[in-house]
């Protein structure tokens, strides 16, 4: 019998591989926009290893590419990242009472996907803890990192990946999240006004659409907390 740190660690690995599917996907379309930016298969695969966050390496390389420079690629990049801070602070409990070095290397893995398993699998009743987490990030790093760099090889190959729908492939994996976090009707009013939010500032062009999705997400989230204070 494996110890309860490795069957966490190949849980996760085992509950995020149908998501990894369609990040590979949507990875491969990245490292096709990063060959497009110039950049190389090394510096692409260090980029995922380093920054490991796929909107935002999508949102810096665009922006890169738009001819909007280094440092506004960067701004944009971890301004859709600030999420992330959001994640790691409603799962704070897993982290309490690790080494420095552990704390980091989990808020590293944390991502959009492995998070919402692992509260998905707590609402079920079933155990995940920090190796859950990180077992399900590896997976999803290591998937990431050889579908962006295949991007780049085959770049020359396949120059156009909206041609072939592969801009979608992020999407869908959203969708699939977003299904296994909805508890009922009592999600419905807080992701109705994050996603109003987010729509009218968007079409309405008030703000770049990085800071929409922040702002929307914030908006839901103070809705969330209020309702559950009545």
């Amino acid at each position: 019998m494996l110890p309860a740190f490795q069957h966490q660690f190949w849980l996760g690995l085992r509950d995020v591989s149908p998501l990894a599917i369609g990040v590979a996907v949507y990875g491969l379309a990245f490292g096709l926009l990063a060959a497009q930016a110039g950049m190389s298969e090394l510096q692409v695969g260090a980029m995922g290893g380093l920054v490991f966050a796929g909107s935002s390496q999508i949102i810096a390389v665009e922006r890169m590419t738009a001819g909007a420079g280094a440092a506004a690629a960067i701004i944009a990049g971890l301004a859709l990242n600030l999420r992330l801070i959001l994640i790691t602070a409603s799962i704070r409990d897993i982290y309490r009472g690790l080494p420095w070095w552990r704390v980091v290397l989990g808020a590293h893995f944390a991502s959009d996907e492995n998070w919402a398993l692992l509260l998905a699998r707590r609402a079920r009743g079933q155990e995940a803890g920090y190796w859950y987490l990180v077992g399900a990030g590896a997976g999803l790093m290591v998937t990431w990192i050889c579908a962006s760099v295949a991007g780049v090889a085959f770049a020359s190959a396949i120059p156009e990946p909206r041609a072939l729908g592969m801009d979608f492939a992020f999407a869908a994996a959203f969708i699939a999240i977003m299904r296994s976090l909805w508890r009922g009707r009592t999600d419905l009013l807080p992701w109705a006004v994050s996603a109003v939010g987010v729509a009218a500032l968007v079409m309405t062009e008030t703000i770049a659409a990085s800071w929409a999705i922040i702002i929307g997400g914030l908006v839901g989230a103070a809705v969330a907390s209020i309702r559950a204070h009545d």
